[in-house]
């Protein structure tokens, strides 16, 4: 889920935080020689390793809001989502709390966030892909996504191809985006691409008939086209994406307790409720399996 914004810095406050109650027992945490990062001796059921830490007691997230239903503030200001929640598991496994912080997108799919310390973790519907790879570590995957075609009832167009001639939004530097660009690139730019630096826009422009269609990840065009009842789906397209959580290079303990936090909530059932609850429906696929 990549995305873009013109924000600028790190965006926190105490109405963008979201904290959750501990439940493991507290730990100890000592200074490294670097003075900017922690580390605490894991207590989960795959303890024994060191958890490096940027902060003393928190979990630091990076995400870029909003991303419905991943993550996104409530009308109160509370930060909650998928994403969310499921980082949330990680943070109980170490019996600490876990701090959002909303941050440019940029930061976080490019790796700069965790390479500069500003966060342990970077979550977002976040596609893992080979060049990201190479810039930081991924979890297991957490979610199977598809791409999505967005438009307004009664449009007509129900793929790229009955789009030829229209305009197609796609939000900037997402498998959406790459997409469409394929496609054109197939075809003689056969649509008009317009990209948008966030969902939220993108998704408006199809309401508002700025676009005729839009493509990108399934769960957020869902979810705004049930809110929106103008608005259908009118086609998916597989590209094999999947999502995963995003850690620095060499924290190796951290990726190992984040692991252990989705492929345990696989097994007794956590992840399926949390599904349940963000989608209203029982996952047809789990991590780790």
């Amino acid at each position: 889920m990549p995305r873009t914004s013109t924000e600028e810095g790190r965006a926190v406050s105490s109405q963008n935080r979201y904290r959750v109650r501990a439940v493991a027992p507290v730990l100890t945490l000592v200074l490294t020689t670097t003075g900017c990062v922690v580390s605490t001796t894991a207590t989960g059921t795959a303890a024994g390793g060191t958890v490096q830490l940027i902060q003393s007691g928190e979990l630091l997230t990076c995400s870029h809001l909003p991303y419905i239903p991943f993550q996104y503030r409530q009308a109160d200001r509370k930060v909650v989502g998928f994403d969310v929640d499921l980082v949330d598991l990680l943070a109980k496994r170490l019996g600490i709390t876990q701090e959002v912080i909303d941050t440019p997108w940029e930061g976080i799919q490019s790796g700069a966030d965790l390479d500069t310390n500003l966060c342990d973790v970077t979550a977002g519907a976040m596609s893992i892909t080979p060049a990201r790879r190479k810039s930081f570590d991924f979890s297991t995957p957490y979610f199977h996504a598809t791409q999505a075609l967005l438009t307004r009832k009664g449009s007509g167009v129900s793929s790229l191809e009955t789009a030829r001639d229209k305009k197609v939004g796609v939000q900037t530097g997402t498998t959406g985006e790459k997409f469409v660009k394929e496609f054109n690139d197939r075809n003689g730019n056969a649509v008009t691409a317009v990209a948008f630096e966030d969902s939220a826009l993108l998704e408006t422009a199809v309401k508002t008939g700025q676009v005729d269609a839009s493509i990108n990840d399934n769960g957020i065009l869902y979810d705004y086209a049930k809110k929106n009842p103008e608005l259908e789906i009118t086609a998916e397209f597989d590209t094999d994406d999947q999502y995963g959580f995003g850690v620095r290079k060499g924290n190796s303990g951290l990726l190992t307790e984040l692991n252990a936090a989705l492929t345990g909530a696989a097994a007794d059932g956590s992840y399926a409720k949390l599904f349940q609850k963000w989608f209203g429906k029982n996952p047809t696929w789990l991590p780790g399996r």
